[in-house]
């Protein structure tokens, strides 16, 4: 049974910024946020866990890539998510460089 048309998204930049921010926005807040926890705890152990969480991590978040209906706006808060995780990396290196 085909999909209804009009849950369908009609625009080619709509669709180009679903599918991009799918497979690399949702790769790079997966990244930094096990970046950012690597900044203040042990990177041995958060790499370990990385190999796991990080695909739970990353599919959860392509799934919720095309729940949302505009694109850009998905890529936006994926963008300042990956910011945040990348303040937090820059502030445990800064204020807690043992790790």
């Amino acid at each position: 049974m085909p999909a209804n048309k009009k849950y369908l998204t009609h625009s080619p930049w709509q669709r180009f910024a679903k599918i991009s921010a799918a497979f690399l926005g949702s790769y790079l807040v997966t990244v930094s946020l096990h970046l950012a926890i690597a900044g203040w705890f042990a990177k041995a152990n958060i790499v370990i866990t990385m190999t796991y969480s990080g695909f739970i991590i990353w599919s959860v978040l392509m799934v919720v890539t095309f729940l949302v209906k505009n694109g850009w706006k998905i890529w936006g808060l994926y963008l300042l998510l990956t910011l945040f995780f990348f303040g937090i990396y820059y502030f445990g290196k800064t204020y807690n460089p043992t790790f």
